[in-house]
């Protein structure tokens, strides 16, 4: 029932479910809604154009065109189902088969599979024809077991990583027999897949059917179907063309439609958060926690959001229960090292997560309005109108073939309607507001021709263009040297304070987050392990992570010594443990870090901290 409903949220998918229900209905129904018997002639409307009569047209015979669709369709339609049941028959249990039980059943299947895909197809089903006097059911069935071999490689592989799980094996231990641990556990993560290849087969055996027919090798004259409609106009292209456009567009629109419902309902069962499937739980899983109160005077609101992405049947949360808020004209920063999930965090502010990534959890409140995984409409209207984004590497983000003029122009009049000149002359100012003076030349410039300071400068014009309340800053000195680095960064302070703009700062470098942020984030692992005034963080950090980030700054070393580093690496997130992330890490940790997962606790108004020796830490500093 939750896929169906995630299912009806995608307009586009359920739009082309109604359009191909309604086509394959009235096919089916054709005796009764058909204006006229498919074999009915009307010399007097022969290669007519619609009319009254003929809503759309009538043949060379004077046949109606809307009839014999809807009784060719039965035909066409009927092909296609009986070669996809084929396919799914013998594509899903042998895949599923080989993948579970490996050793020499899944040798002696893959070489069968190979065997198949060396296989010309058509030749095979003309063969098949021949042999068959043009049996159109001999021919589909022959397709399906021609074309299975794409779909058991595909759950082949899903079976294999879905086997792997742990879930899986606790399931096999626990007595579960063979066939109750594929049903009940393998099975249902396969949905995704499985949907997409079944719907790419069913379009390509509508075509198939379809081409067999406009060679004479499935029902034989009178009797229609919409390739044997086709190969009819053919013959009369060049004087009666009209007579193409209603079966190809019929076969073009159920293609379609067969292509838009599979990549919704593939996205419709691709798991949530803890309930992206039983295979997922021991590595997405999100756990209930307290949700901190937002504060009221605070323009974005972030409020236990979990991020995650998927790939295949598989789904992993790669940010979870993250919650902070910004206040009008505060700078905050986001900080960790590569891997903590900063740049993940303020993508999915803005809805920029990616292919397969969304957020699984929690919401994210900007001024009122709210947006979170059921409603995230709002976030286009805001996004680069009331929040700004400036990218880490904006030189890849421009796009090489237009000059910056004619970017920088685009994005003006989306936010600002009015003339061209009117959008050149605010180009101009946008430019010379980030500090390039000679404005008019670098609007003529391409891309290439830009320092990285330069386009720098740009990506931040670009970020203002639609006047925002708040602008997300992600890593934008990283690529830049030093002299240009301070130059970016006094840039988003001057600005932050002449349009008392609130700003998102995500870095990795603590001497940025002290120049520019009133406030501290710190992430670990996905997760946020501390939060807190910067100058208090520096002076008391609170959590081991914290001090250990502070301790390798490389600003504060002592020049000959060594510097201070934090041994280990960030755990991927399918390779989080259960309690503390950064126990594995932290000299600090006891037993107790590693049993359950660690609450953020808040300390007072201004200070959280996620660990559970918060009292040896104060002491310690």
């Amino acid at each position: 029932m939750r896929s169906f409903t995630r299912f009806l949220r995608k307009p586009l998918a359920v739009t082309a479910t109604a359009i191909l229900f309604a086509i394959t209905l009235a096919c089916f129904l054709a005796p009764l809604v058909a204006p006229y018997d498919p074999l009915t002639q009307d010399l007097s409307a022969a290669n007519s154009l619609p009319t009254l009569a003929h809503p759309l047209g009538a043949d060379t015979l004077g046949r109606d065109l809307l009839s014999r669709l809807l009784y060719g369709g039965q035909v066409s339609l009927t092909g296609a189902t009986i070669a996809v049941a084929v396919f799914v028959a013998l594509g899903v249990p042998l895949g599923m088969l080989a993948g579970y039980c490996r050793g020499a059943i899944d040798t002696i299947l893959s070489k069968v599979v190979d065997v198949l895909f060396a296989v010309p197809v058509i030749i095979i089903l003309l063969v098949v024809i021949s042999v068959f006097s043009s049996n159109l059911v001999a021919a589909m069935v022959t397709l399906g077991v021609l074309g299975c071999g794409g779909l058991f490689r595909v759950v082949r592989a899903s079976t294999i990583e879905a086997s792997s799980e742990l879930y899986v094996k606790a399931a096999r231990a626990s007595g579960l027999g063979h066939a109750a641990v594929l049903w009940r556990h393998i099975l249902p993560n396969l949905g995704g897949p499985v949907i997409v290849q079944v719907s790419l087969f069913a379009a390509s055996a509508v075509l198939v059917e379809s081409g067999l027919a406009f060679l004479g090798f499935s029902v034989q004259p009178p009797r229609p179907s919409w390739g044997s409609m086709i190969s009819d106009a053919s013959n009369a292209l060049t004087s009666h063309p009209w007579l193409l456009v209603p079966p190809g567009m019929l076969i073009a629109v159920v293609v379609l439609c067969l292509g838009l419902i599979g990549d919704g309902a593939r996205d419709a069962l691709s798991r949530e958060g803890a309930g992206v499937g039983r295979g997922s739980q021991q590595k997405s899983a999100v756990p209930a926690r307290p949700v901190p109160d937002a504060d009221p005077n605070a323009l974005l609101s972030v409020r236990d959001v979990s991020v995650g992405y998927s790939s295949g049947a598989s789904f992993t949360v790669v940010v979870r229960n993250v919650s902070f808020d910004v206040r009008r004209g505060e700078a905050v920063g986001i900080v960790g090292e590569s891997g903590s999930g900063k740049s993940v965090t303020a993508r999915a502010l803005i809805d920029l997560l990616g292919d397969g990534g969304r957020i699984v959890g929690g919401s994210i409140n900007f001024d009122g309005v709210t947006f979170d995984r059921m409603r995230r409409s709002p976030v286009s209207r805001l996004r680069g109108a009331e929040i700004g984004f400036v990218p880490q590497e904006p030189m890849n983000t421009l796009d090489p073939v237009f000059t910056v003029g004619s970017q920088l122009r685009e994005v003006v009049r989306r936010h600002d309607a009015g003339s061209r000149s009117a959008a050149d002359e605010r180009a101009r100012e946008l430019l010379e507001l980030v500090g390039l003076r000679d404005a008019a030349s670098v609007l003529r410039k391409y891309p290439h021709e830009l320092s990285g300071g330069m386009a720098q400068r740009v990506g931040i014009a670009l970020a203002l263009a639609g006047r925002p309340r708040l602008l997300i800053a992600d890593e934008p000195t990283t690529a830049l040297d030093v002299s240009v680095q301070q130059q970016i960064l006094d840039l988003l302070a001057e600005l932050r304070a002449r349009f008392d703009m609130a700003l998102i700062l995500v870095t990795h470098d603590w001497g940025v987050l002290a120049d520019v942020c009133d406030r501290a984030v710190v992430m670990y692992a996905g997760e946020i392990v501390e939060q807190a005034p910067t100058a208090e963080l520096y002076r008391q950090p609170l959590h081991p992570y914290t001090r250990a980030l502070i301790d390798a700054n490389p600003h504060t070393a002592t020049p000959g010594a060594a510097l201070p580093s934090i041994p280990g690496q960030v755990p991927a997130p399918a390779a989080w443990p259960v309690g503390c992330h950064f126990a594995d890490r932290c000299a600090l940790a006891t037993d107790a870090c590693r049993i359950a997962p660690i609450d953020l606790v808040r300390l007072d108004d201004n200070r959280e901290s996620r660990c559970i020796r918060v009292s040896a830490m104060a002491e310690a500093s």
